[in-house]
């Protein structure tokens, strides 16, 4: 595969200037904003409104479980209706729900969680969009590679940047008008994403997949062979440097084909793949270090140094998440993602093995910005995988459920942490975060031959 000339930086500007691609890119952006801080600021603002840190607590988590309980459909809606439909709707409910939230009620009664219920699960599927956009678009197969590295350094940025953000709108202002502030512009950057202007051909697969579908479901006879999805293994029908729109995602797949296995309809959608669900699983299992460590690190940086410094080692942790795939990630392209993505992971198992060696607060904040550095790659080729493999009818529901499946490895390491904290203490909770990461690679090497095998035949979604 040749890759375009200049570093990695220069490849992002490339993508991210291009007309038609820059208006959903950069809308998506100020869209997901309130992904990254939601529920450290519910829990401010239950706080300031004078609650307790249960009740604080309680909201988050319920806000969480609408997210869980409400994403999957949304995504639904948006493979089947299309985006300007579901994300104007979103955009509009999201923030009114919050607002209501806020201002309308208050600590101790059934409306507050109710309203974070509702917030969480009306959630705008900006994610998903854009993840399942960067399938369709027509680009060349490494400049979709680069699209979903750019996705995952994305996520570091926010992580870090998004609660400076409301740190900085509390400054000149209480906790629930910082939150209701995001929430209008997460709001009006999903409308804009809504109605963003895309490239042709990309806009013409809508009118395609409406005839396409009814053709699934009318029971049409096989298609053609070699329909194929967007960065597989093996040859491109079209070459792998050629500039191409993925039309071949919008042939329909023979009745009662493999791909009506995972039809959209079904209770778990995509999941009834079982290459997404093996890619799923292991999505999960890797993401259980990633809870531990949440927990392990303070707790570590509390025995060996000052408590407030926790913040600066895990500053260190996403630094060198980036600046490894800044560093690592123009090489990626040149190995198919279901041959890297276990080497990937068995890179990251070893890099959080490094924090057993770390006998001071220095010392862990060099583990952590070294051992973090495949990262962003494990999670760009993540999102490479489940583009490839993934049925084109159900893509954006397809990500949010991988999506789900790190937050659910997360959350339940972070349950684990603090189960393990107390009786073995932090460097035994390292010890179990590299365990854990060592079987998600094992995992994922005893997968590889089912996410080497391509997707079957695919119908391009509305967008």
């Amino acid at each position: 595969m040749t890759l375009p000339p200049g570093g990695l930086p220069r490849r992002f500007l490339d993508l991210l200037t291009r007309p038609l691609v820059a208006g959903p890119a950069w809308w998506s952006v100020v869209s997901r904003l309130p992904v990254y801080l939601m529920s450290l600021a519910l829990v401010l603002t239950v706080r300031e409104q004078g609650g307790g840190y249960a009740q604080a607590g309680l909201v988050a988590a319920l806000y969480t479980l609408g997210m869980a309980l409400g994403s999957p459909l949304i995504a639904r809606h948006l493979d089947r209706r299309g985006r300007a439909a579901v994300l104007t709707a979103t955009a509009l409910a999201y923030p009114a729900a919050l607002t209501v939230l806020v201002w309308f009620t208050h600590p101790g009664g059934w409306a507050q969680p109710a309203a974070a219920v509702v917030a969480g699960a009306v959630l705008p599927p900006a994610n998903a969009c854009m993840r399942s956009l960067w399938a369709r678009l027509p680009l060349r197969e490494e400049e979709r590679e680069t699209a979903y590295l750019w996705e995952a350094l994305l996520t570091e940025v926010l992580v870090i940047s998004a609660p400076l953000m409301l740190a900085a709108l509390m400054l000149v202002g209480s906790a629930g008008l910082a939150l209701t502030t995001v929430a209008v512009i997460g709001g009006l950057g999903t409308l804009g994403l809504a109605h963003t202007r895309l490239p042709a051909g990309t806009e013409a697969a809508v009118t395609k997949a409406a005839v396409t579908e009814a053709a699934v479901t009318g029971g049409r006879g096989p298609e053609a062979p070699g329909t194929q999805g967007p960065g597989a293994a093996g040859t491109r029908a079209d070459g792998a440097g050629t500039a191409h729109h993925d039309t071949d995602r919008s042939r329909s797949p023979a009745a009662g084909g493999p791909a009506d296995r995972s039809d959209p309809r079904r209770l778990l959608g995509p999941l009834r793949e079982p290459a997404l669900l093996a890619l799923t699983a292991v999505m999960a299992l890797s993401a259980v270090p990633i809870g531990l460590l949440t927990l392990a690190i303070p707790a570590f940086v509390d025995r060996h140094g000052a408590p407030g410094g926790a913040g600066v080692v895990y500053a260190c942790w996403g630094v060198g998440s980036a600046v490894g795939a800044l560093w690592l990630g123009r090489s990626q392209s040149e190995v198919a993602p279901q041959t890297r993505f276990p080497r990937l992971l068995l890179a990251y198992a070893l890099g959080t093995g490094l924090t057993l060696l770390a006998g001071s607060q220095l010392g862990l904040a060099l583990a952590l910005a070294v051992g973090s550095a495949p990262i962003a790659l494990v999670s760009a080729t993540e999102m490479t995988l489940v583009s490839t493999i993934a049925d084109g009818r159900s893509l954006a529901e397809a990500f949010t459920w991988a999506s789900l499946a790190t937050v659910l490895g997360d959350a339940l390491g972070q349950q684990a942490g603090g189960l393990l904290m107390d009786p073995l203490g932090p460097r035994a909770v390292f010890a179990v975060a590299t365990g854990t990461a060592l079987a998600a690679a094992a995992l994922a090497f005893a997968c590889r031959g089912l996410l080497t095998r391509r997707a079957a035949p695919m119908v391009e979604c509305a967008v």
